[in-house]
């Protein structure tokens, strides 16, 4: 049967680590690759430096200096005719979707960037916070009116690290924003909106996971003190069907490299 290989990335500025994506494709060989944190407006999108890459399909939304989404596929896609809303009401491109077409029918994909949420866990005196708490609510509740999702795939920086060993210390993490119970609550009620964790079905619960470590901590690997921020989603008819998931955890170190690393998941399709 075959197969799609889906990766995702927060890039952190799509001009400034465009270079980096041969490396992406060569260490993962994906067919679609998601960005998120593009921080580009559409008309500055670099389509002439992604020619190469062999992605001629292309679904982006941004914006200057901020968020930002994009999907570069190998086959061909459509942006996806679902109506979704203006999450928050924000207008801030965090979210995009395609109609990835495959022998077995298209696939519905979604790429989301989930607002990081400041630093204080308190929805009255951080209103990113609260910001993020209401968009995570209302991503669910949008999925939930979707009752008998198939063959759909949900990747992005979430943003949030939402099990035990998601993160290097669940104690002292808990008061952190992106581990907080209300996020990892939230985040635990949009999977359950019709959604299987993907890299979980891997990699049981009981392990640490991480995709994020911090420009903050200069010798990262030696302390490993990450969290699995970045995720990737299947509709339960394409469990199944999972394969095989990376972490590419060497990028972190590539220079000029990003905070996140990337993430794939090959699944029959």
């Amino acid at each position: 049967m075959p197969a799609l290989r889906v990766a995702t990335w927060n890039i952190n500025s799509l001009r400034l680590r465009v270079g980096l994506l041969d490396r992406l494709v060569e260490a993962l060989n994906p067919d679609v690759i998601c960005l998120q944190e593009t921080k580009v407006p559409d008309e500055l999108f670099p389509a002439a430096a992604l020619e190469p890459l062999g992605y001629p399909h292309r679904v982006f939304r941004g914006m200057k200096g901020y968020n930002g989404v994009a999907i570069l596929s190998r086959v061909p896609m459509q942006v996806h005719e679902v109506e979704a809303p203006d999450w928050c009401g924000k207008g801030d491109c965090r979210h995009v979707a395609a109609a990835v077409e495959t022998p077995g029918g298209p696939v519905e994909l979604h790429n989301f960037y989930v607002p990081a949420g400041g630093d204080v866990p308190d929805r009255v005196a951080n209103p990113k916070y609260g910001h993020k708490l209401d968009f995570i609510a209302e991503t669910r509740q949008w999925f939930a009116a979707r009752p008998g999702l198939t063959r759909s795939v949900l990747v992005g920086d979430l943003n949030i690290a939402p099990l035990e060993h998601d993160v290097w210390s669940h104690k002292q993490l808990l008061d952190v924003v992106s581990h907080t119970p209300p996020e990892t609550e939230g985040l635990t009620a949009w999977l359950n909106a019709g959604f299987v964790d993907a890299v979980r079905h891997f990699v049981p619960p009981d392990q640490k996971l991480y995709t994020w470590w911090s420009y903050r901590n200069r010798d990262w690997r030696a302390s490993d003190r990450g969290r699995r921020l970045d995720h990737v989603w299947v509709t339960p008819d394409l469990e199944p069907g999972l394969k095989s998931q990376t972490i590419l955890k060497d990028a972190r170190d590539w220079p000029q490299g990003s905070d996140h690393v990337p993430v794939c998941v090959e699944v029959a399709v």
